[in-house]
């Protein structure tokens, strides 16, 4: 092999420039930029959001198990806060090994039908009928077969990441640049050596795309499987709160999920930044 097939950065580099033109700066300021641009936008955007609930409530005064105000929120988030971040520790937990196994499978479907490609004619039919089985009819039988603790929970967040990485992923590794694919045919490269070199590299915009996609996601599986049945997690207090009319508490509970999403989300824009420098920059980006 070449030492131009050797550098799998610099291989994806290539594929970044020939496809999309010049590749984004991974730059300690530029991120730092980004982020404290994103911070900006965040504030704005959820102090717009808090003045029109607050008004809204003013306005029309619904009761309070209908819709509280900003204030009883706040206040039911201060007086339940240690019940709250106990919850939060264990759906955060459920989260991010569940995000953890799914990426693995995902990865693992497209290296699959990346080095074999006959393999995706069984592979990708199999991850599409997996999608679109609804999530609340598996979530019952995942139930029934690994009981109320964390392992329902994360098979289930895993199922729910599963799908748009190993899509992404897949799809993106079918489409390497056929200049480079002619290249490594060049130089007598195997299928490993060109998927390790050409097509893995070349592939990771797809893979930033879909654990974009998973980052956003990953909440949704482990919630929905505490709700089914669980003996702790947000999804349970939710589900209390709701049976007791406590819409102050379920808000509470919903304003940790989405800080939990958020965070993952933005985890994941830094990292690509860091991990995959080459990868185009695009509008999907919170930075």
């Amino acid at each position: 092999m070449s030492n131009r097939l050797s550098d799998p950065a610099a291989v994806g580099r290539l594929g970044s420039v020939s496809a999309n033109g010049v590749g984004r700066s991974g730059t300690v300021g530029g991120v730092g930029a980004g982020l404290a641009g994103f911070l900006g936008r965040l504030i704005s955007v959820l102090g717009g959001l808090l003045v029109a609930w607050w008004v809204l409530v003013a306005i029309t005064a619904p009761p309070p198990f209908l819709l509280p105000g900003p204030d009883r929120v706040a206040a039911a988030f201060v007086a339940r806060f240690p019940e709250l971040m106990g919850h939060a520790v264990v759906t955060g937990g459920e989260i991010l090994v569940g995000l953890g196994l799914g990426v693995g499978l995902g990865v693992a479907a497209a290296a699959v039908t990346g080095l074999v490609p006959w393999t995706a004619r069984v592979v990708l039919p199999a991850v599409i009928v997996l999608q679109a089985l609804p999530v609340f009819a598996i979530a019952p039988v995942l139930v029934l077969w690994l009981g109320f603790g964390l392992a329902s929970k994360i098979v289930m967040a895993a199922i729910v990441i599963f799908f748009p990485v190993a899509s992404s992923l897949s799809d993106a590794v079918a489409r390497a640049d056929p200049g480079l694919l002619d290249l490594a045919r060049l130089h007598r490269a195997t299928t490993a050596q060109t998927f390790r070199y050409i097509r893995l590299p070349g592939a990771m915009p797809g893979l930033v795309s879909g654990l974009r996609m998973a980052a956003t996601l990953a909440p949704i599986g482990a919630i929905i499987g505490e709700w089914v049945g669980a003996s702790s997690g947000l999804g349970l207090m939710m589900m209390h709160a709701n049976a007791r009319m406590q819409t102050d508490v379920m808000f509470a509970a919903l304003v940790l999920v989405a800080v939990m999403a958020l965070t993952l989300r933005l985890a994941v824009d830094l990292l690509t930044r860091r991990w995959a420098p080459w990868a185009p920059e695009s509008g999907a980006s919170l930075l």
